[in-house]
């Protein structure tokens, strides 16, 4: 049991609010999963800079960000939010990935791109969250996840969201049956994985797919084709929001669309606070069908 938080923006006098809200929708999925939490967010200035890649890593040398200014020969800067690290320079976020691997091999990175925020760690999601600065965030969308471990051990590299692909993130509650004849045959072909979690194979199949050309309703189709099990997946990217659900729908979600926002939660407990909630269209994501909210 794992909870799962998403909010995307259409009105922008909300964007200042959005790590207000997505704070408040989290707080209520802290009881689905106690052990660790993440949260992503789109287009934050402070987080994101305008101009700037930006990628978050977990376990960084201190010496992270001046290593990578001189492999890169630009000014690369950090933002310590323990255990995430987070840096920024003006260069494509490919660049910015490849040298910060390069210079500490031992860091695992957890976010890249021109508009995302990834922050993950252990403990109270709320805690976390508050430690983040997550509740001052602005920006146009973001997603958060609780995480209450199954099939694999309690840590921050562990938690969701995912976000293997540029701007790309997913987050996910149930599990995944197939998943190692899965990661088998992605790692056959190249792909490198950093945990043992289920959900991992599933962003990177979804990356794989966008990268080769298909739209995310197209990644998310053949994710359903592909993979056996029970789940709810949020997956967003710099230009999308979608939901998909298994077959069986076995998996609680909510989605909550104004002419301001469409939410998602696991629970409507988690959107009750909302502005204009009263007067949304509520309603349950059918089984097995792809929902997607474009910008």
């Amino acid at each position: 049991m794992c909870g799962i938080v998403g909010l995307h923006l259409r009105e922008p006098s909300l964007y200042p609010r959005l790590g207000e809200l997505l704070t408040g929708m989290l707080g209520e999925m802290v009881d689905r999963g106690p052990d660790s939490a993440g949260m992503a967010i789109y287009g934050d200035p402070t987080f994101s800079p305008a101009g700037h890649a930006s990628v978050s890593v977990l376990g960084a040398e201190p010496g992270i960000a001046a290593a990578a200014s001189a492999a890169l020969g630009v000014d690369v800067t950090a933002i310590d939010l323990p255990p995430t690290t987070v840096l920024h320079a003006p260069v494509p976020a490919h660049e910015l990935t490849t040298a910060i691997r390069s210079v500490d091999p031992g860091a695992t990175v957890i976010g890249f791109g021109d508009e995302v925020t990834v922050l993950k760690g252990m403990g109270d999601p709320l805690d976390l969250a508050r430690g983040f600065g997550l509740p001052a965030a602005i920006g146009r969308q973001g997603v958060g996840h609780t995480r209450m471990a199954t099939e694999s051990a309690v840590t921050a590299a562990g938690s969701h969201p995912f976000a293997v692909g540029p701007d790309q993130c997913l987050v996910h509650n149930g599990s995944f049956s197939n998943h190692l004849s899965v990661k088998r045959e992605l790692e056959a072909e190249g792909v490198v994985f950093d945990s043992e979690n289920d959900t991992e194979v599933g962003a990177r199949f979804v990356a794989k797919h966008l990268a080769e050309g298909a739209d995310l309703e197209k990644a998310l189709r053949l994710l359903g084709e592909r993979f056996d099990g029970f789940y709810t997946l949020l997956v967003s990217t710099a230009d999308s929001f979608a939901v998909v659900r298994d077959p069986i729908a076995c998996k609680p979600a909510i989605v909550a669309e104004t002419d301001a926002y469409v939410a998602m939660a696991s629970e409507f407990r988690a959107l009750a606070h909302l502005p204009g909630i009263a007067d949304a269209h509520l309603f349950e994501p059918e089984p097995d069908r792809v929902y997607v909210w474009n910008r």
